[in-house]
C-alpha cells in the first residue's frame, strides 16, 4: 500500500503516523509539505494530528486553506483514501469533507489519556479488522475535540452507518461519563458518504504494537491494507 502523510508547521504526529504506516505495511510514507500543490499516486492520505498553525483562528481552520489540501480533496472524490487523526479530523471538518465541527472540549480542558471506544461499523476500510460492537483502548491527546452538528446531520449519520466510532467505558456502555469531551452522541470518529474518509480524534498510530503498550489501534492500519491489496 503506499501512502503519503502532510506535513503542517505545527503537526507533531506526523512521524507517529509515518512509522505506523511503514512497520504495517512495509511501504515507506510519502511525507509531502502543505505548500505542495501535487500529490504522488497513493492509496492513501493520512492528515496527522498535532497544532497546526498553532490552532490560530480555529483549530484546523488555515490548514483547511493549505495548498495541498485542494489535491487533497480532489483525490478523495475520486476515492483515494483519507485518514485525519487530530488535528486531521479538524482540518477534514473544515475542508468540508467531513460535516460539523470540532469545539473546544466540554471541561475547557486539555485531555491526554487512554479511552474506550465502541467500534460502530465493520464495513468500512478502516474498520474492516474489526468486529461491529468490540470495545477497543485507543490514546486521545486534545482541547478541541467536542463533535458538533445539527440534528439532522447527526441523524442521518446515524441513519447512513456513519459513526465510526463512539466513546464508551471498558464494558462497551456508552453515556456520559465516559465522554471525555462532550462530543454530541459521543462520537469518536465520523466517515463520509462515499466512506472512504475517516476522521477521528482519537490516535490509532500510537497503539499498534506491545512496546508502545498495547496494539488496539493496529487494525485501523491492518483493514487499510487489506482494502487495497
Amino acid at each position: 500500500m503506499k501512502s503519503a502523510v502532510i506535513l503542517f508547521p505545527g503537526s507533531n504526529c506526523d512521524r507517529d503516523m509515518q512509522v505506523a504506516l511503514f512497520r504495517i505495511t512495509g511501504t515507506e510514507p510519502i511525507m509531502v509539505w502543505h505548500r505542495d500543490t501535487e500529490m504522488p499516486d497513493v492509496d492513501l492520505i493520512a492528515v496527522p494530528g498535532g497544532f497546526s498553525y498553532g490552532d490560530y483562528l480555529r483549530s484546523g481552520a488555515i490548514a483547511a486553506n493549505s495548498p495541498i489540501m485542494h489535491e487533497v480533496k480532489t483525490r478523495a472524490g475520486k476515492g483515494v483514501l483519507v485518514l485525519g487523526v487530530c488535528n486531521g479530523f479538524q482540518v477534514l471538518t473544515e475542508t468540508s469533507l467531513l460535516p460539523g465541527a470540532l469545539m473546544r472540549n466540554a471541561g475547557l480542558k486539555y485531555v491526554c489519556k487512554d479511552v474506550f471506544l465502541k467500534v460502530e461499523e465493520d464495513d468500512t476500510p478502516f474498520t474492516r479488522a474489526y468486529d461491529k460492537g468490540q470495545v477497543i483502548r485507543i490514546p486521545i491527546a486534545h482541547h478541541d475535540g467536542n463533535y458538533y452538528a445539527d440534528d439532522d446531520t447527526l441523524n442521518r449519520l446515524e441513519g447512513e452507518g456513519r459513526v465510526a466510532f463512539r466513546y464508551c467505558d471498558e464494558s462497551g456502555r456508552v453515556f456520559d461519563a465516559a465522554n471525555p469531551n462532550g462530543s454530541q452522541r459521543h462520537i469518536a470518529g465520523i466517515l463520509n458518504e462515499n466512506r472512504n474518509v475517516l476522521g477521528m480524534m482519537p490516535h490509532p498510530e500510537r497503539l499498534i504494537e506491545g512496546l508502545l503498550g498495547g496494539a488496539d489501534g493496529r487494525a485501523v492500519f491492518d483493514g487499510l491494507l487489506t482494502a487495497v491489496n
